[in-house]
């Protein structure tokens, strides 16, 4: 006896079936070791404390501000930001990528979207007479088999019940807010590149100055020796020395103008120019070091302006929802596919009157498919990925440990260059004050009678000495600036405390581990 089932008891049937085979797909998912975890920052209270008041002014917003080169006060850096922010290659590229990064945003999200679009296909096709339709059937030799259809509607979506299509779209997203920050780092070391080395050339430029002036004197004291070499006075070894001295004050000032060339030419590769465009640089004065002042307080939460912090957050981020997708991959897939048209065929050895059938209403067609696909054996290729993501999330959460270490240091680093900087400067100006004192005492013996124009000439020129250190010293202090302020940020701005409170509440804890 053949037991009828009803269409009550199929769909139940399928019901179970289904749900018993998504069960055993689940079970296939393989467990990985346990993921890495973020490092927390470490205590940095020690180095952001200030106890001098004369080294420090209080916080008056964010510091340092966006565009933090304005601070030094000279119209010629401005401009050569202006330029550079317009035509560095590097930037350019940067920017590419982060057209690309968003570009691919849309075509993931359009995952999650029911794909909608038309079909028209006309087809005319002679039957050979010697073929092997011919040869089965005489009847049809020579016809013409002519198709058509018109299909207005075709739809296709698929479910995203295990958010694997959500995953990948988010993960699109962060690798996007990754170029994001990416492109905000490679500006940050733009725009510092170009401030320390016009520091230095407006630095050289000054030195240069002094080189040249020293020069005079040196030429004014060999010429002196030779007098009185000439006249008997003296012997010959102070000429020699006054030689000496003229010729290395030479090769300092040729030096000079070499490091001044190579700095242009550098400026000149910044701003993305050809070496012409800086020809005439340095012109302008560098604002004081002591005009530049740090804020009362330096808190931690500074290093969340750093955009190398925010882009290795982003792509752990963007990583932990690519396993998502590895995982779900693993789950079966759920589809719909519907279309809506007209469609016919016929077979005819005369004029063709597939238009009057093609668009009659009995050549309306409809289907609808459901569609369901279980991956129950793939060669390990499904387990290979997932494995694979998960390696990719490791690594992503140790380059943001590494970045976050080398974030702590860089700020430690560059506020002890800060300070050691300030005082050496400090000093070298009581070293300067001293010479010239003594300068002022040479000058009041000349006057007197007491010392020869030589002893002045050697205390003019041990002044411009010190000042010609006190050049470098005022450049390492300023770079030592754009050091901090590289490290802190540079002024810039993101999501990533949102992002900061998601590692805190321990960002594996929403990962499909």
């Amino acid at each position: 006896m053949i037991r009828q089932f009803k269409p009550k008891q199929w769909f139940l049937s399928g019901f179970y079936i289904g749900a018993l085979l998504m069960t055993s797909g689940c079970a296939w998912i393989p467990s990985g070791d346990k993921p890495a975890v973020f490092m927390k920052t470490s205590d940095m209270k020690h180095m952001l404390s200030y106890s001098d008041r004369n080294e420090s002014i209080a916080a008056k917003g964010r510091w340092p501000r966006e565009r933090w080169w304005r601070d030094f006060g000279s119209p010629e850096l401005n401009r050569l930001m202006v330029i550079a922010l317009k035509d560095n290659i590097g930037l350019k590229v940067a920017a590419a990528r982060l057209r690309q990064a968003q570009a691919l945003v849309k075509v993931e999200g359009a995952r999650l979207l029911p794909f909608l679009d038309a079909e028209m296909v006309l087809e005319n096709t002679r039957i050979s007479e010697n073929g092997v339709f011919a040869a089965l059937n005489h009847e049809v030799a020579g016809a013409n088999i002519v198709f058509g259809r018109i299909n207005p509607f075709n739809f296709r979506y698929e479910f995203d019940f295990w958010g694997k299509n959500r995953a990948a779209m988010d993960a699109a997203l962060g690798e996007a807010a990754a170029e994001k920050a990416e492109l905000a780092e490679v500006l940050l070391q733009l725009t510092t590149a170009i401030a320390r080395s016009y520091i230095r050339g407006v630095a050289l430029q000054q030195q240069l100055n002094l080189a040249h002036a020293m020069v005079e004197l040196s030429r004014d004291l060999l010429a002196m020796d030779e007098t009185r070499f000439r006249l008997g006075l003296d012997s010959g070894d102070h000429v020699k020395q006054s030689t000496i001295k003229l010729e290395q004050v030479n090769k300092r000032e040729a030096g000079i103008r070499d490091r001044l060339d190579i700095q242009r030419n550098l400026l000149a590769r910044l701003i993305g120019k050809g070496p012409a465009s800086t020809q005439n640089l340095f012109n302008g004065m560098v604002i004081s070091p002591e005009k530049i002042r740090l804020p009362e307080k330096l808190p931690l939460e500074l290093l969340s302006r750093r955009p190398d912090l925010a882009s290795a957050l982003h792509r752990a981020e963007a990583a932990a929802q690519q396993v998502k997708v590895a995982k779900a991959s693993f789950l079966p897939t759920i589809d719909l596919t519907a279309f809506a048209g007209m469609n016919a065929l016929r077979l005819t050895k005369g004029a063709s009157s597939l238009a009057n059938i093609l668009f009659s209403g009995s050549s309306f067609s409809y289907g609808i498919a459901p569609g369901l696909r279980l991956p129950w054996f793939e060669g390990g290729r499904l387990r290979g990925e997932l494995s694979a993501q998960r390696a990719e999330y490791d690594g992503a959460v140790e380059l943001y440990n590494e970045t976050l270490l080398h974030a702590v240091q860089e700020v430690a680093d560059s506020l002890s260059r800060w300070r050691e900087t300030r005082s050496i400067l400090e000093a070298h100006d009581r070293l300067l004050s001293a010479q010239h004192e003594n300068l002022g005492l040479a000058q009041t013996r000349f006057r007197t009678g007491l010392d020869d124009r030589r002893e002045l000439l050697a205390n003019e020129h041990a002044v411009l000495d010190q000042k010609y250190a006190l050049k470098t010293l005022e450049a390492d202090r300023l770079i030592a600036m754009v050091d901090l302020m590289e490290a802190l940020g540079g002024g810039y701005v993101n999501d990533l405390q949102i992002l900061e409170q998601k590692r805190e509440l321990k960002l594996v804890s929403w990962l499909p581990w």
